[in-house]
C-alpha cells in the first residue's frame, strides 16, 4: 500500500509507546511542513519546467484543467520532504523490540473497546468482504491508533516534491496523478488531502493509487471518506485484504519451534516466483502443515501443529536466529498492505490479543 517499505514510522513508535500511534504507510503524523521553495534558482526553474510538463500529461489523461490548476497552484518543492526521504535510517530494531512497542496493554485494551463499540458495523462488513473484524481493527490501530492520529502534511506538494526529486520519480509521479484523479472525480476536496510526508492518507494510510483501487463508500453517501468515516475506513481495509486473497476460513499464522536442521536450511528456501513485495520472497516454499509436523516443527509451547490440511510457509523475521513463525495465505495479504515482516507479524499478534487470544 503504500508506505515506504521496511521502516518503522514515528507514528508506530508513538502507538507503541503507549499512547498514540500510527504507522504506516506510515510515516509520521507530524505538522505540515512549510511550503518553502528551495533556494537554488536552477532547481526552481527545473521544477517549473517539470510541473508544466506534468500538467500537460494530466490534461492528456482527461483531468479537467480547472482541477489541475486548482490542485497545483503555487506548488513548490518542499525541502523538509526531500530531507526526510534522503535521511531514512536503516531498520535496526529487533522484532521483539518492535512488537513490544506496539503490543502494549493500552493499545490492546483500546482495540478491544473499538471491536466492541463497532461490533454491528464490523460484523456487517466482515460478512460482505470475508475479513474477520479483529484484523480490520488491528490494522486500523497500527496505522493511526484507531483514528486518533491525524497526519497533516499536504499530500499534493509532498508528492510533487518526491516525483520531481528523482529517487523514485515514476512511483510518485503516478501517485500525484492518482491524487488529481481523486479530486477530479469528486472523491475528495483539496483540503482533505492531508497525510504523511510520503503521501499516505487517512485512517488506513492509503496512497492515492491504493485509494482509487480499494477505498469504499460503505454508507452510500457518495464519498469514500477514509479520513473521518469509520464505516468507509473499515470497508476500505477489508476490501484491500479481500482483493488480495484473504480468506476468513483461516487465521494469519502462529509462532513455532523449529528443529535445528530446518532453522539452518531456512535461508536457502527461497520462493521461486517473482513478487512485488521483496519480503514475500523471503518466505519459505509453502508446505502442508502435516509436512511441517513431520519435519519436526511444533507450536511455540511444544504441542503438535493443527491437523488441518492447510498450506503454510515459514517466516523468520530476523537473520541469524530469533523467533520463527508458520504463516498462512492471509499473512501474504497483510504483506501486500505493508511489505515488512515486522509489520505483518505484529498485525497478526495484535489481532490475536484484540480477539482475546
Amino acid at each position: 500500500m503504500r508506505r515506504l517499505l521496511g521502516v518503522i514510522s514515528l507514528v508506530t513508535l508513538v502507538l507503541a509507546a503507549g499512547g498514540t500511534a500510527r504507522p504506516a504507510q506510515a510515516q509520521s503524523a507530524d505538522a505540515p511542513p512549510s511550503l518553502v521553495q528551495t533556494p537554488a534558482v536552477p532547481q526552481a526553474a527545473a521544477f517549473a519546467g517539470w510541473l508544466a510538463a506534468f500538467k500537460k500529461e494530466a490534461a492528456a489523461q482527461g483531468i479537467r484543467p480547472a482541477t489541475i490548476e486548482t490542485a497545483l497552484a503555487n506548488v513548490q518543492p518542499v525541502e523538509k520532504i526531500i530531507e526526510r526521504d534522503r535521511s531514512q535510517s536503516e531498520f535496526t530494531l529487533k522484532f521483539a523490540d518492535y512488537r513490544d512497542r506496539v503490543l502494549t496493554r493500552t493499545n490492546i485494551v483500546a482495540g478491544q473497546k473499538m471491536l466492541t463499540r463497532y461490533s454491528p458495523l464490523l460484523r456487517a462488513i466482515s460478512k460482505k468482504y470475508g475479513v474477520q473484524p479483529r484484523f480490520i481493527v488491528a490494522i486500523w490501530g497500527i496505522e493511526t491508533r484507531y483514528g486518533a492520529v491525524k497526519a497533516a502534511t499536504p499530500v499534493i506538494p509532498a508528492l510533487a516534491t518526491l516525483a520531481f526529486d528523482g529517487r523514485r520519480p515514476e512511483f510518485f509521479r503516478n501517485e500525484l496523478m492518482q491524487a488529481l484523479f481523486m479530486l477530479d472525480k469528486g472523491y475528495a476536496q483539496t483540503g482533505d488531502l492531508n497525510g504523511s510526508w510520503a503521501g499516505a492518507m487517512g485512517q488506513p494510510q492509503f496512497m492515492p493509487s491504493t485509494y482509487m483501487k480499494f477505498a469504499q463508500d460503505w454508507d452510500g453517501d457518495g464519498r469514500r471518506d477514509i479520513w473521518n468515516n469509520p464505516a468507509d475506513v473499515f470497508a476500505s481495509i477489508a476490501n484491500f485484504l479481500a482483493s488480495n486473497g484473504w480468506s476468513d476460513a483461516q487465521t494469519w499464522g502462529r509462532q513455532v519451534r523449529l528443529p535445528a536442521q530446518i532453522s539452518t536450511a531456512m535461508p536457502k528456501m527461497q520462493r521461486t516466483e517473482k513478487s512485488g513485495c521483496r519480503a514475500m520472497d523471503q518466505l519459505s516454499v509453502p508446505r502442508h502443515l502435516k509436512d511441517w509436523q513431520v519435519q519436526g516443527v511444533r507450536k511455540a509451547d511444544g504441542a503438535n501443529l493443527p491437523g488441518k490440511d492447510v498450506l503454510a510457509a515459514l517466516a523468520l523475521p530476523e537473520a541469524g536466529g530469533g523467533p520463527a513463525f508458520i504463516v498462512y495465505g492471509n499473512y501474504e495479504s497483510i504483506l501486500r498492505y505493508n511489505c515488512a515482516h515486522y509489520y505483518a507479524l505484529t498485525v497478526g499478534a495484535l489481532s490475536d490479543r484484540i480477539g482475546g487470544g
